[in-house]
């Protein structure tokens, strides 16, 4: 749905609502889905000098696939409660509380807010040992979810809206808006986490992955792989994009197409030069050397349906129908793992050969082997100059030619895809899917934990180097900042599986 800016009247009236709460409340539990950690209820921060820290996230996405993101929520979480504990935060003063939709977060957190300020109405300094990690729930459809839990959704709405569901949501979002400003009013600090709220400057902001950014990163590894700068326009190279979107969300309304618009402009713009040029071209023609980054429907698909992507392929490719001859793909953005993986499907059951390890290689697929499983460390060869265009020799006869360009053109092409999908790891270990990503998640939940305890203890963050001002709601706001994890074959073994995101079995070995 489309959401827009709530008036100041209605937030500031909200906030008074949930101000008047304090006087008729007493030390209620919410009845929402939660989950703590040693307790539930409020503990006051005199048990330790590191204070409380409270956790509202979502629950995790569902999908209708297995294939799921290691982004997850539930692994986050206990990762930041474990750093909190290494940083001296008591178990009992860690409280985590899920919830599966924006309203009930927004009462959960309005009803922590109301009884821990009751709770601790005696001791003026309690509440300034308080913090509150949140990261609101967002209305996401099932090709967003695809790309894990954490990638930054700006959360709007608009409390003018006629619309009943639009009505609700405006409601719940202005509920915890106002919640959170309570908390901050009366000596809490709030870390908010990878989504933005209208109208609501948090104590420190964590982003995650933006659409944007998802989109750059594919885009600029495929790139460099295909080594584009040195390609001419007498010989480019033939790339696809591949961009999940639902039309429809669950309730059948139209879905808000930002996260997919976001996702081809931060392709486009690394793209975009190089098909202007004449350097890149698109076999299926969705994309020309006049597209721009407002023609993302040209290679939008619903990939709800693994053979929705296989068929959508195969069409691009011009071999739905007759797959006696390959058609030439040097590249495809898949944008996130699950396409990939079926991507990956339907083109060895097209009779593509080889894998992306044989494009410009700086690496063999039995080095990577060898590396991941500690035999021995990657030792790079030379980058060869890229093909040229096939020439057939005079003598051949047409058939042999044919055949020969055809053999060329079966090559398997760079693959791209974001989420680092446990399912998707064996393929990039054989090199069939060039490169995945995903949150720094561990350096994440550290940096959260050490900013809850400066937070508590003294409120200054200048010694946290990884805390940078950005500006947010007009005002400069300390930022954690930690770049998404790139991962191909050559840094599987010291990204993914030295920090302990997966294991060798998971990545088939």
């Amino acid at each position: 749905m489309t959401l827009h800016r709530t008036t100041v009247t209605k937030r500031l009236f909200a906030l008074l609502a949930s101000t008047s709460l304090i006087m008729t409340m007493g030390a209620c539990s919410s009845a929402n889905e939660t989950q703590s950690h040693e307790t539930d209820s409020p503990s006051t921060a005199t048990a330790t000098d590191a204070g409380n820290v409270v956790i509202f996230t979502p629950s995790d996405g569902i999908t209708i696939s297995q294939q799921t993101p290691l982004s997850k929520w539930e692994k986050l979480v206990p990762e930041i409660v474990s750093s909190l504990k290494d940083n001296d935060v008591k178990g009992a003063n860690i409280t985590v509380k899920a919830a599966p939709s924006l309203d009930k977060q927004s009462q959960s957190v309005q009803d922590y807010v109301v009884n821990h300020v009751n709770s601790t109405s005696d001791d003026a300094d309690s509440s300034d040992k308080t913090t509150l990690v949140v990261a609101p729930v967002a209305d996401t459809t099932e090709s967003d979810r695809q790309y894990g839990d954490y990638v930054s959704h700006a959360i709007t709405w608009n409390g003018s809206s006629s619309d009943e569901d639009a009505q609700d949501y405006a409601q719940s979002a202005e509920r915890l808006v106002s919640a959170l400003q309570l908390a901050q009013n009366e000596g809490m600090k709030v870390v908010l986490v990878s989504n933005t709220l209208q109208g609501f400057t948090p104590d420190v902001y964590v982003p995650m992955t933006t659409a944007e950014q998802i989109g750059q990163l594919q885009a600029k590894q495929l790139v460099s792989k295909l080594e584009l700068d040195k390609t001419s326009s007498d010989n480019p190279k033939h790339i696809e994009v591949l961009l999940p979107y639902d039309a429809a969300n669950e309730s059948g309304s139209t879905a808000d197409a930002t996260f997919a618009q976001g996702v081809f402009k931060g392709i486009w713009s690394v793209l975009g030069p190089y098909f202007k040029d004449g350097k890149a071209v698109s076999p299926s023609g969705t994309l020309t050397s006049s597209s721009t980054e407002s023609d993302w429907v040209s290679v939008a698909f619903d990939a709800a349906k693994s053979e929705r992507v296989k068929s959508t392929l195969a069409g691009r490719l011009g071999m739905d129908k007759d797959t006696s001859r390959h058609t030439r793909i040097d590249g495809i953005i898949s944008c996130n793992d699950y396409v990939a993986g079926y991507a990956s499907e339907e083109l060895n059951d097209l009779g593509y050969t080889g894998s992306a390890a044989d494009i410009n290689p700086s690496i063999t697929i039995s080095g990577i082997v060898d590396n991941i499983t500690g035999k021995k460390d990657l030792k790079k060869q030379s980058v060869p100059d890229p093909a040229q265009a096939p020439e057939s020799d005079d003598g051949d006869s047409d058939t042999e030619a044919s055949d020969s360009l055809d053999e060329q053109n079966s090559q398997w092409p760079i693959i791209t895809g974001y989420g680092a999908y446990v399912s998707s790891i064996p393929n990039i270990v054989n090199g069939k899917q060039w490169m995945t990503a995903l949150e720094n998640r561990k350096t994440l939940a550290s940096d959260i934990a050490q900013t809850c305890v400066q937070l508590n203890t003294s409120g200054k963050l200048a010694k946290l180097t990884f805390i940078s001002s950005v500006a947010m709601e007009d005002m400069k706001v300390p930022t954690i900042q930690e770049e998404a994890l790139a991962v191909s074959a050559s840094n599987l073994k010291k990204t993914l599986i030295e920090p302990g995101y997966i294991s060798l079995a998971e990545a088939g070995l």
